[in-house]
């Protein structure tokens, strides 16, 4: 087998499996988990029927490309949303089977391992940018997001010698575990930097519809190069998704946008993968990029959620406010994010994750994302403030 195989973590939630093991929760307790960022409201109902109402079409094999159709409406939805002059729907959109599928197969297509080749993270992180990069052969750089530097990657405390080594620089924003939202202006610094040591710009914007501002939605990549008059996207991609935009994580399915030079060859890494996505997904997909009432609806339910768990919590509890996404990042009282995790399946039979499985020690071996909680509030309304009820109560127990 693969020897870089030997060099992967176990997945936060193996983990967390294993911190949770001989724990008994209360039996008169429901159990509630803020873990698994798996949207729970209802998916969009146009693109399920969609899906029924093309399912014959699973009799035929879809091209890696994917329908002209779809590619399409996915350049006409960013062109819209991130106020793009143009989106070549031939040349600069390839659909993928989710971000995550699609994330890791670029690394692999992208990641040139016959020179040193760094990928910088932001820790803690979304763990297949790690992943990604072991198995194709590169090192992992991690950048801490701390309060310090509002959760986001300084990237000014890169050195130079350094940077000659990085070939893909990840972005997640808006950020997976913390809700940090990155600036145009870091955007452009960025794409700069990109210029002067000549490094992919990686931008997963898969939570970038989830933001609770509806006059401020979360400024994006490819929108900071049409800012630039970059209009070749030159080294920027960005990753989207429909999981939690509408509901679907179900349907695997999202698209990578951007650089025509670095898509080209993707495109022929992926007609070898064989990951092309069925025709009646495709078919899905393009209701739902196509209608934005349903996101708008969604974001309410999401705003709703935050206000209501933010007043609960917020006495109890250090968070930033939130922007984007659908997680809260609090601190946790006492700063064991371990130990409390423990006590609060055991006592309130909630689950959450501790922050520090999701990052990595830097160089002063301190882990940034210890001493703090992720909190997928995903479910409906109640169970979700009933989860944020239990939390403060057993706080307050001390």
């Amino acid at each position: 087998m693969n020897p870089d195989l030997n060099a992967l973590h176990p997945y936060p939630f193996e983990k967390l499996s294993a911190l949770k093991k001989g724990l008994t929760p209360p039996a008169g307790l429901d159990a509630i988990a803020l873990t698994i960022g798996e949207p729970q409201h209802a998916p969009y109902p146009e693109a399920l029927a969609a899906l029924v109402a093309h399912q014959h079409e699973m009799a035929r094999y879809p091209a890696t490309n994917g329908l002209a159709e779809l590619r399409q409406a996915i350049a006409d939805w960013a062109v819209s949303r991130f106020a793009l002059e143009s989106l070549d729907a031939e040349r600069e959109v390839i659909p993928v089977n989710g971000t995550r599928e699609a994330i890791f197969a670029f690394v692999q297509a992208a990641l040139d391992r016959t020179r040193a080749a760094k990928v910088a993270v932001p820790n803690p992180f979304y763990q297949i940018y790690e992943g990604a990069t072991l198995l194709a052969g590169g090192t992992p750089l991690y950048l801490d997001c701390t309060a310090e530097n509002g959760f986001r990657p300084d990237f000014s405390a890169v050195s130079e010698a350094t940077w000659q080594d990085v070939q893909i620089v990840f972005l997640c924003s808006p950020g997976n575990p913390t809700g940090a939202v990155t600036t145009m202006e870091e955007f452009k610094a960025l794409i700069k930097l990109a210029d002067e040591h000549d490094f992919i710009i990686a931008s997963d914007e898969c939570y970038s519809e989830l933001y609770l501002d509806e006059a401020t939605p979360p400024p994006g990549l490819l929108q900071a190069c049409a800012e630039l008059g970059r209009k070749d996207f030159r080294r920027c991609v960005v990753f989207h998704s429909l999981s939690k935009r509408s509901n679907l994580p179900g349907l695997r399915s999202g698209f990578v946008a951007g650089d025509a030079a670095l898509l080209a060859p993707f495109k022929r890494y992926r007609t070898y993968h064989g990951c092309a996505m069925s025709l009646p997904l495709q078919r899905a997909s393009i209701a739902a990029w196509q209608d934005e009432a349903h996101v708008r609806a969604n974001r309410d339910a999401y705003r709703e959620k935050f206000a209501a768990v933010t007043e609960v919590l917020a006495p109890v509890m250090d968070f930033p406010a939130p922007e984007a996404s659908f997680y809260l990042w609090p601190a946790v009282p006492g700063g064991d994010d371990v130990a409390f995790t423990q006590r609060l399946y055991q006592e309130e039979h909630v689950s959450v994750l501790p922050g520090s499985l999701m990052g990595r020690d830097n160089a002063q071996g301190v882990n940034p994302g210890a001493g703090r909680l992720r909190l997928a509030l995903v479910a409906e309304l109640e169970p979700t403030l009933e989860a944020a009820r239990r939390l403060r109560r057993m706080i307050e127990r001390g």
